[in-house]
C-alpha cells in the first residue's frame, strides 16, 4: 500500500448516489480505511434519506470499519463555500450518474462506478444482507484498485481511463 509523502494533503474523494444511505456510505466507510494518510471519503446524495440503511451499518459494524461521522446528506454540502474541495468524484448509483450534478469548486475527476442499489433488494434478510455484502465486495475491490494507482505519475488522461476502466470490473 502506496502512502502520502511526509505533509502531503490527503485526496479527497466524494462518492455520490441518489439516497446517500448504502452504497455511497459503505464507500466513504471502505476509502476512510484504505489508507487514511492518502484519502479521505465523503458521501452524499442528490436526494438524501436522511438516514443510513440499518444494514449498511450492521455490516460495517461486523467488518470492524469505521462508523464516525457517517450519516445520509445533501450534496450540496459539498458544493457550499468551505466544503472540503474534492480531488474526485465517484456516483455509485446510475440515477446520480445521470442528474445535473452541482458545479465542483476546483473541477475534481469524475467517475461512474455503478452498483445495484442493495437497499432495493425485497425478500428475506438473509438475501437483503447479501445483497449489502455483495455491494461491499465490489467496492473494496474497486477502492483498492484506485488506492494503488500512482496517482502522481499519471496524466490527466490515463487517470480518467483507468477510473472508467474501473467501473466497469
Amino acid at each position: 500500500m502506496s502512502s502520502a509523502s511526509p505533509g502531503a494533503k490527503p485526496f479527497n474523494i466524494l462518492f455520490l448516489c441518489t439516497g446517500n444511505s448504502a452504497r455511497s456510505i459503505l464507500a466513504e466507510a471502505l476509502m476512510n480505511a484504505e489508507n487514511p494518510a492518502r484519502f479521505r471519503g465523503y458521501s452524499a446524495g442528490s436526494f438524501p434519506k436522511g438516514e443510513v440503511h440499518p444494514l449498511a451499518l450492521d455490516l460495517l459494524r461486523r467488518e470492524g470499519l469505521p462508523l464516525d461521522g457517517l450519516r445520509s446528506k445533501s450534496w450540496e454540502e459539498f458544493s457550499a463555500p468551505g466544503a472540503p474541495q474534492m480531488d474526485f468524484i465517484v456516483t455509485v448509483c446510475d440515477n446520480a450518474a445521470n442528474e445535473p450534478c452541482p458545479i465542483w469548486p476546483g473541477h475534481p475527476m469524475t467517475a461512474h462506478w455503478g452498483l445495484p442499489d442493495p437497499a432495493a433488494v425485497e425478500g428475506e434478510e438473509t438475501m437483503r444482507r447479501l445483497a449489502f455484502a455483495e455491494t461491499l465486495r465490489a467496492l473494496r475491490n474497486r477502492i483498492r484498485i484506485f488506492a494503488s494507482l500512482p496517482l502522481q505519475s499519471l496524466d490527466a488522461m490515463s487517470l480518467r481511463n483507468r477510473l472508467a476502466e474501473i467501473g466497469r470490473q
